[in-house]
């Protein structure tokens, strides 16, 4: 699947200009020139700055930009992160698509960045979920790479994920996988297979059965964890998912599993604190 960056912005300033920002154009001059700078108000991570030069430039290919902090950027309260010249109008029209971008954004790379650093020691990796902003699944992800995690699938089209609801629906977890590869031969696809697995019994089930590149396992305790890690061997790669926190993901990492899911990077953030303020 496509995604259209600039057909996307181009949207977002039609919902948010509909036939024009009557505001700057009662109160400004057309033709006044004027520069604003993105302030920092939080300690995090920075991100969309990529994005908001687009948001710029779509508004008004004239403005001029000077980049101060890059995509990934290590940020504190009270830095810059560019300033924007040109007209004064089309910088008030961008600015909040600009900051709802950045802000939304900066914050999920900032909490991911978090999570990365408390599992740094270990070979897992953190992944994000499908659990995001409708039409905003793009942007979300986008910041969990800057942040330092890794993106799942990124939809139900790119991946095979067998959860509890497909394996129950389908008569249990041999029928789920022998449907999967008939279907996957039927319509010439090959996509990996990942199947949830919810207790000890069910790990050595899939074992048995084979036919599968990951084995997601889904709230079980830490202690459950490693054993059903060792059990598995590196035959297939290993999943943590469900009831992880910023409190027990080292415990969780240092079980040896390969990746960590984490929903809460993409819907249960808090925005970063951005403002774009006029320079005197």
């Amino acid at each position: 699947m496509q995604f259209d960056l600039k057909d996307f912005i181009k949207n977002a300033l039609l919902e948010d200009i509909g036939d024009g920002d009557h505001s700057s154009l009662a109160s400004i001059p057309k033709n006044t020139q004027n520069k604003a700078i993105l302030k920092i108000k939080a300690d995090g991570i920075i991100a969309g700055i990529d994005v908001a030069v687009q948001v710029f430039e779509m508004v008004d290919k004239n403005l001029t930009i000077q980049i101060l902090k890059k995509d990934g950027d290590v940020i504190k309260n009270g830095e810059i992160a560019f300033e924007v010249s040109g007209n004064a109008i089309s910088i008030l029209t961008a600015e909040r698509l600009v900051l709802n971008f950045m802000q939304r954004m900066s914050g999920i790379a900032t909490y991911t960045h978090f999570l990365t650093q408390k599992i740094k020691h270990t070979h897992c990796q953190l992944l994000d979920t499908r659990k995001t902003t409708p039409g905003f699944r793009y942007f979300e992800k986008l910041a969990v790479k800057i942040g330092g995690g890794q993106n799942h699938r990124f939809g139900l089209y790119d991946m095979i994920m067998l959860k509890d609801n497909h394996i129950d629906f389908a008569g249990g977890i041999e029928n789920a996988i022998k449907s999967t590869h008939q279907y996957l031969k039927s319509n010439n696809k090959n996509l990996k297979i990942e199947i949830e697995t919810r207790s000890i019994d069910d790990v050595k089930k899939v074992l048995e059965i084979g036919g599968i590149d990951r084995i997601m396992l889904d709230n079980f305790p830490p202690s459950e964890m490693k054993k059903a890690v060792e059990l598995i061997n590196n035959r297939f790669e290993t999943e943590a998912s469900g009831g992880i926190t910023e409190n027990n993901i080292v415990e969780y990492a240092e079980t040896g599993v390969n990746f960590i899911s984490v929903g809460a990077l993409t819907h249960q953030i808090k925005s970063l604190d951005l403002s774009l303020k006029a320079v005197q």
